[in-house]
């Protein structure tokens, strides 16, 4: 048995399974509905692959060579996750504010009433992820370790990113159908407002993090 295999595993289910501004997305869209949570599951997917193609490519580690782009990168991602979070803050929940008006437009779903349209939970959760340049140094810091002395590189690098990916397909959707399954009691007007608004702090708290670090840096 490849123990260095094993081990990654634990630690790869450890990097997805972690709360963060991913997992506060797919829950806000998931309170929307099962569509927007688990769409916004799979853009997260999507946009982790962007970081794993940059890693295994290489192309990360100009990243970690030029701190300017590093840092230009970190505060659009600041950006765009400051921009979700106050939005979740200041605005009603999809579910909260439908069940709040008891009726919505004929044609017009819970999703496209919390303003996410057709595929803005699969665009949110993109970009959400895509964004960050911090996931691409975690993946160049990471995968390294767990390559073997004397193999190759590119196939065991091509393994090792597979198995993350693989992890988030499964981690994410799962999070956002059991959302969706608690359905009534979190959609309810006070809790569904109470859970975004939560996750709206959470998220301005990320994007303020990211957008302060290269201040510090």
């Amino acid at each position: 048995m490849d123990a260095q295999l094993v081990a990654f595993t634990g630690v790869a289910a450890g990097m997805v399974a972690v709360p963060g501004a991913d997992f506060a997305v797919v829950v806000r869209n998931a309170l929307a509905s099962r569509r927007a949570g688990v769409l916004c599951a799979l853009g997260i997917t999507a946009g982790l692959l962007v970081h794993t193609a940059l890693a295994v490519a290489g192309v990360a580690a100009v990243l970690a060579a030029v701190p300017a782009l590093f840092r230009a990168l970190q505060v659009v991602g600041g950006c765009y996750v400051l921009y979700l979070g106050v939005r979740a803050a200041v605005r009603p929940s999809g579910a909260g504010a439908v069940e709040a008006a008891g009726e919505r437009p004929e044609g017009v779903t819970a999703v496209q009433a919390a303003g996410g349209g057709r595929g803005g939970g699969l665009r949110e959760g993109f970009l959400t992820n895509a964004l960050n340049p911090k996931a691409s140094l975690t993946f160049l810091s990471v995968l390294p370790q767990f390559v073997p002395e004397g193999s190759p590189a590119m196939p065991r690098t091509l393994l090792l990113a597979t198995i993350v990916v693989a992890f988030a397909l499964l981690w994410f959707p799962a999070v956002a159908l059991l959302v969706d399954r608690l359905g009534r009691r979190l959609r309810r007007p006070g809790v569904a407002r109470a859970i975004e608004g939560g996750t709206g702090v959470v998220l301005s708290a990320l994007g303020v993090v990211l957008l302060a670090e290269p201040l510090f840096a």
